[in-house]
């Protein structure tokens, strides 16, 4: 599955699995906002010319299979989707409509792993992981 992309002197397949979370992990926040979020994570990335090809929102964290041009750093592309979500969230749901920066939504780390010859089986791990937390979460109840 080659998605390579070119230019006329240069070609590229630069594609991420990145995973974050909210800060504190308010899930009841959270598990109201996946349906706008979605749409807006899509919206932010097509602003840096990204594409995210697989995403699943899950009670607590964000799973992303995202394709990013070589010109920007993954650091820029996934700073400014936290950034700008954060923002849209709090004058969306917050009710915050001047003067916010969004710094108190999305925890300041993230985690980020390349994909290449693996990127079906992290397609099929973003797809199956809220079954598996379900799963997990089932298991814990029996402690």
């Amino acid at each position: 599955m080659s998605d390579r992309q070119s230019l006329s002197h240069s070609a590229w397949e630069c594609k991420y699995h990145v995973v974050w979370i909210p800060k504190y992990r308010k899930k009841t926040i959270y598990v109201e906002l996946k349906k706008y979020l979605g749409d807006v994570f899509r919206d932010l990335a097509g602003h840096k010319e990204c594409a995210i090809l697989e995403g699943h929102l899950m009670s607590d964290h964000v799973h992303m299979l995202i394709s990013i041009l070589p010109k920007y750093s993954v650091d820029q592309v996934v700073g400014f989707i936290k950034g700008k979500s954060a923002i849209s969230i709090a004058r969306d749901y917050v009710g915050r409509k001047k003067n916010f920066t969004g710094q108190n939504f999305w925890a300041r780390d993230f985690y980020v792993s390349t994909v290449r010859k693996d990127e079906l089986s992290v397609r099929e791990y973003i797809r199956k992981q809220e079954h598996e937390d379900r799963r997990i979460e089932q298991l814990r109840q029996f402690d």
